[in-house]
């Protein structure tokens, strides 16, 4: 094998330096990021909403009950359940 260029290992050193800095910066960001998670409490709740959802479910069992605890959630499990039906859904091509 042959020992690297002096061009070569300059570019390794700048690359290697790149990569550090950018470590650096993940790690400084998401420390800010659980700082800023914990002074931000998670949104509460209206009434309203419990209420509609309380309605809904009432509707959906026939008979009344109780929501007991309601949470909010990101749209990512709705995203995947989505591409999970476009991904499941088999289109026949060809003569019928």
């Amino acid at each position: 094998m042959s020992t690297p260029t002096p061009a070569v290992t300059e570019q390794l050193a700048s690359l290697l330096a790149q990569v550090h800095a950018l470590g650096a910066r993940v790690e400084r960001l998401e420390a800010e990021l659980a700082e800023t998670r914990t002074l931000i409490p998670p949104p509460e709740v209206p009434p309203e909403v419990v209420l509609a959802i309380s309605a809904a479910v009432a509707e959906f069992l026939g008979h009344r009950a109780k929501v007991k605890q309601v949470h909010y959630r990101t749209g990512a499990a709705w995203a995947q359940q989505g591409r999970a039906m476009v991904h499941g859904h088999r289109i026949m091509h060809g003569v019928r």
